[in-house]
């Protein structure tokens, strides 16, 4: 099976700390050397592991970000 490699091109923010320490961020990531996608999920304290998550692309982020505002705002 495939190595995922993963680099954190910029860190956006952390969003919740569980009780174990492991942390829910939102970053942005290149996964296997691709383009850089916004990325939400789970890491172990010192970035060991990561849970299952979700990639977003700019266009997706924009969408997502908008969808928020307007739920939000109401």
């Amino acid at each position: 099976m495939k190595d995922i490699q993963y680099e954190i091109v910029k860190e956006i923010a952390v969003l919740s700390t569980g009780e174990s320490g492991y942390t829910k961020e939102i970053n942005l990531i290149s996964w296997n050397g691709k383009e850089p996608k916004y990325d939400i999920r789970s890491f172990s304290p010192n970035r060991e592991k990561c849970g299952k998550g979700v990639t977003l692309t700019e266009a997706e982020a924009e969408k997502l970000l908008a969808a928020l505002e307007k739920v939000l705002s109401e």
